[in-house]
């Protein structure tokens, strides 16, 4: 397993119409580092958004998808990501509060 700082854990939030209705039920989702664990998420979350306090979390890998380009056969990255929910008395993440 690798040794994964808190700060690398999170890559980028996912923005979408599924996440965007999610997030009134205080559900954030995010991709993640893919040897990442439930734990790690959990703990850079709470770090980088101060005033935070993680529920559950809920994580999926995809696969990468094949792809072609002529007759040559490859595949696009796989990737994770991690459904958050936050607590009643938790603070919103103040990333999506512009969207």
């Amino acid at each position: 397993m690798a040794d994964i700082k808190y700060y690398d854990v999170i890559l980028k939030p996912v923005i979408t119409e599924k996440s965007m209705a999610g997030m009134s039920e205080k559900k954030y989702t995010f991709l993640v580092h893919t040897d990442a664990t439930k734990v790690q998420v959990k703990e850079a979350v709470e770090k980088m958004f101060e005033g935070t306090k993680v529920k559950k979390v809920n994580t999926m890998n995809c696969p990468g998808k094949k792809k072609r380009r002529g007759m040559i056969v490859g595949e696009t990255a796989k990737t994770k990501k991690a459904i958050v929910t936050l607590t009643e008395d938790s603070k919103d993440i103040e990333i999506f509060a512009g969207l």
